[in-house]
């Protein structure tokens, strides 16, 4: 599998910069007065300083008794990484977009889930399938 790249805008380089490395973990690689990459759990996130972003307008769908927020990036975990991140995130205090708990339960797609926003709003999701065989089925 071939690692994503996304690049998103914040208007606090500093406050991003220690919540994606201090609060998620994420090293660092590099940087410069605008911008850093992260290893965003085998991916390239880069957060790019601007001097102002859209007005924030949140958005969601519905989804197994959750209103999921729309847009939303993240990556999907295996089943251990994802335990160890929703307790870490749980001792940082992040106030939960929808806490960690498990959709779909006993059924085809069952997955552990959870979203936040990053300090500029960004909503998070992290996931991870019992069976990774069924990401994409149907």
């Amino acid at each position: 599998m071939q690692p994503f790249h996304l690049a998103i805008p914040v208007r606090n380089l500093k406050i991003c910069r220690n919540f994606y490395r201090n609060t998620l973990g994420c090293a660092e690689g590099r940087s410069s007065e605008k911008w850093v990459d992260f290893n965003f759990f085998g991916h390239q996130l880069v957060i790019h300083e601007v001097d102002s972003k859209p007005i924030d307008t949140p958005n969601s769908n519905p989804v197994d008794g959750h209103q999921v927020p729309v847009p939303h990036f993240g990556v999907v975990l295996d089943w251990n990484t994802w335990e160890e991140l929703a307790k870490k995130l749980k001792g940082h205090n992040i106030d939960f977009i929808i806490e960690p708990y498990i959709r779909f339960k006993g059924e085809k797609g069952e997955q552990a889930t959870l979203f936040f926003n990053d300090p500029e709003n960004n909503a998070l999701e992290f996931k991870a399938f019992r069976n990774m065989d069924q990401l994409f089925a149907v």
